[in-house]
């Protein structure tokens, strides 16, 4: 064994009131530093330790550094460069992030890039193996990617890779199936029990969510109602509490029940102006507090379990011998952050201006992947064969919370061939494959709480990405969409002819060059059109781009059609009306 000198720290900070994780309270300390791991919380005034820098600590609190175990850098539409390199101020020191957003637009190759990315960050970037790339074959959608079993195999031998990401095929899995992500499960069962196994499984209860968890698949981060959360903390489920799931009734469940052992904060997606005028997983903390949990408990599940969770055990504590990953407060009950550190060495203060670069890349990759036909106001008609008559329309009911959309049928009038549609009070949807397949454009309707006037799209469209655009006016729908196809990527707001907000997402098609910063100030342009313009939800946008999205319950629309997530059947845009009716 190579002899060191334990007498000598690289650095003491005196006078600070340190988190203890396994009293879960606070106590005054000097704490010695050495080589980037903690040596020594000294509790007694000690002499016995020289060393070779001294910092006043001023009283302060001093806590483990902010882990955060499921979140997608893409949704900050921005690098992972830049999304670290912003985040130091909100006290992360380690994030796991699955990017499986990039991974069905540019496959094994853009999870690569993001890897390296996260490379030149202040702080740890792990990353999950994107397990459901694409969540459904092209029967149903059309992605740009695939990941298959052997790139998962290879991509888990990568430095930084450090679990499954989450199991999105919630009711395939459970049955027999050939799915890829179903024989790397049955691989690794074999090869390392103990390896994390992410899931996603929003509505599994009973006999289904046993069988679930028996596959090995031991965490969830969906938003559930009290019962389907029982029923998770009872089989053993670790839970990953986002902010949709921090409500009153939530937090006095778990802290009544002392549920904090099975339990951590997570971000899952946050926009980046969210991420500038609310925070992070601190934010999530903070509310947290605002509800009635203790402080020293908040910091506990965005520390201690998110680390065990995920085998990462060098960190989430103050004691010897662990990563000196920290972060100073001087306020406890509103967690104000003025110090973040990375073994030791300080990546974010309070007094230091933080500076950005003024671009970002993945190395120059991905910037040409938007391949869509520009589109004219006659593409937008919705052409319908046979006489005229009236039939019932499919049609997606938004809600003002949340990411589900309900099955309702409105009567609309065929007249000459076309779905007349412009008076029954919905909005056209489309979705438009922008990969260089096959050019397939579907239609839906919205109802609700969505879009009143003009039009957006996006190239950012949970998961495949193709091209979503809703709108009351087909001349603003195609502005929109070829708006989109010559930034190569966006999301645009367009009225009366007249685009009036956007954002560029040139990488990809989702993600900016710009920093956190700049990108945030044009989507909140973006954000703030887009809810003047009728679309009422308490998250507009991110709603907007869950409308395509497969694994969330009920009906949603593809470049393949409407899709019945519950049953995973295809559905027609209408069905005919009984003429005895």
């Amino acid at each position: 064994m190579m002899k060191q000198d334990l007498r000598h720290a690289d650095t003491v900070i005196r006078n600070v009131s340190v988190f203890n994780s396994y009293f879960r309270k606070f106590i005054h300390a000097d704490v010695y530093i050495k080589d980037g791991k903690f040596l020594y919380i000294d509790q007694k005034g000690s002499d016995q330790i020289s060393y070779d820098e001294e910092t006043d600590g001023k009283g302060r609190y001093m806590i483990p550094g902010l882990i955060d175990i499921h979140m997608h850098i893409e949704s900050s539409l921005v690098t992972p460069e830049a999304f670290c390199s912003y985040t130091a101020r909100n006290g992360l020191t380690t994030i796991v992030s699955e990017p499986h957003e990039i991974a069905n637009v540019c496959g094994k190759e853009g999870i690569e890039a993001m890897i390296a990315s996260g490379q030149r960050s202040p702080y740890d970037c792990f990353y999950a193996i994107p397990s459901n790339v694409p969540i459904m074959n092209r029967d149903y959608e059309t992605s740009g990617g695939a990941i298959s079993c052997e790139d998962m195999l290879e991509l888990k031998e990568k430095e930084g890779i450090i679990c499954l990401g989450e199991v999105m095929n919630f009711r395939e899995i459970i049955e027999e199936n050939d799915s890829e992500v179903g024989k790397f499960i049955g691989l690794i069962h074999d090869r390392e029990p103990n390896y994390p196994l992410e899931g996603h499984c929003p509505a599994l209860k009973d006999f289904d969510l046993a069988r679930f968890l028996y596959l090995g698949i031991q965490s969830d981060h969906c938003i559930h109602d009290l019962e389907e959360l029982k029923q998770r903390f009872e089989n053993g489920m670790f839970m990953e509490l986002q902010d949709s799931m921090v409500t009153k009734e939530v937090i006095d469940f778990v802290c009544q029940n002392n549920l904090y052992e099975y339990f951590s904060f997570v971000t899952d997606d946050t926009f980046p102006d969210i991420l500038c005028h609310k925070g992070h997983v601190d934010a999530i903390m903070r509310k947290a507090i605002s509800l009635g949990m203790r402080p020293e408990d908040a910091i506990y599940c965005t520390t201690y379990t998110p680390a065990r969770r995920m085998n990462v055990t060098d960190r989430g504590v103050i004691a010897p011998g662990r990563l000196a990953d920290f972060v100073l407060l001087d306020d406890l009950d509103s967690l104000h952050i003025v110090g973040t550190y990375k073994k030791g060495k300080c990546i974010f203060d309070t007094d230091t201006p933080s500076e950005d670069k003024s671009e970002y890349s993945l190395g120059g990759l991905f910037e040409d992947t938007v391949h869509a036909h520009k589109m004219t106001a006659e593409d937008f008609r919705v052409p319908v064969k046979g006489k005229d008559r009236i039939v019932n329309v499919r049609v997606m009911q938004v809600n003002p919370t949340g990411s589900r959309t309900d099955e309702v049928f409105v009567r609309m009038e065929i007249k000459d061939g076309e779905l007349l549609w412009k008076n029954s009070g919905c909005q056209l949807a489309a979705v438009i494959e922008r990969h260089g397949r096959d050019n397939h454009v579907a239609f839906g309707f919205t109802c609700g709480s969505a879009l009143k006037q003009g039009a957006c799209a996006s190239s950012y469209s949970h998961d495949s990405h193709d091209l979503i655009v809703l709108g009351n006016d087909e001349e603003d729908m195609a502005l929109a969409v070829n708006r989109i196809i010559d930034l190569q990527g966006g999301i645009i707001v367009t009225l009366n002819k007249e685009i009036t907000a956007e954002i560029a997402l040139p990488i990809a098609g989702l993600l900016s060059k710009k920093s956190v910063e700049d990108t945030a100030k044009d989507f909140e342009k973006v954000r703030q059109a887009f809810g003047s313009q009728g679309y009422d939800h308490d998250n507009n946008i991110m709603n907007f781009c869950l409308l395509s999205l497969t694994c969330i319950p009920v009906l949603k629309l593809t470049d393949r059609g409407y899709l019945n997530t519950e049953t995973f059947v295809k559905l027609p845009l209408y069905e005919e009306i009984d003429s005895k009716q």
